[in-house]
């Protein structure tokens, strides 16, 4: 499975956790992120990218990138 298919998978899950999260716990009005459900959603996809960037591997360094190190 490519890298992109993956993130965007992170993103899907994180959104729709956001959407959840305003669903059931959501404040009415006066909050910044759960006021409104594409706040909520969109702030949910970030996390589920960020959080994704914590356990997945970094990808393959290109050889000439990989010697300067040495």
């Amino acid at each position: 499975m490519g890298r992109w298919k993956i993130h965007m998978i992170a993103i899907a899950i994180g959104a729709l956790a956001g959407w959840a999260w305003w669903n059931w716990y959501g404040c009415a009005s006066g909050c910044g992120i759960t006021g409104q459900w594409w706040s909520s959603t969109a702030y949910g996809g970030v996390m589920g990218y960020l959080l994704l960037g914590l356990v997945l591997p970094a990808g393959k360094r290109k050889r000439s990138e990989a010697s300067d190190e040495g």
